[in-house]
C-alpha cells in the first residue's frame, strides 16, 4: 500500500490521485483536498495530522 503524499494516510489499491511533476518526481494523494492543499503549498491541518 502506498502513503498519501500529502496526510501520510495509506491509499487503498485503485483509488488516489498520482501526480508526476516536470522533474520526474511521483506524489500519490488520497483525495483531491490533499492534491489542493499540496499545491498551494498549504501547512498541514487538524484533519491531516496523524493521532498517535
Amino acid at each position: 500500500m502506498t502513503k498519501c503524499s500529502y496526510c501520510g494516510e495509506n491509499i487503498k489499491k485503485g483509488s488516489g490521485i498520482m501526480f508526476i511533476n516536470n522533474k520526474g518526481q511521483i506524489f500519490n494523494f488520497c483525495s483531491s483536498k490533499c492534491r489542493k492543499y499540496s499545491a498551494m503549498k498549504r501547512k498541514k491541518g487538524k484533519w491531516a495530522i496523524k493521532e498517535q
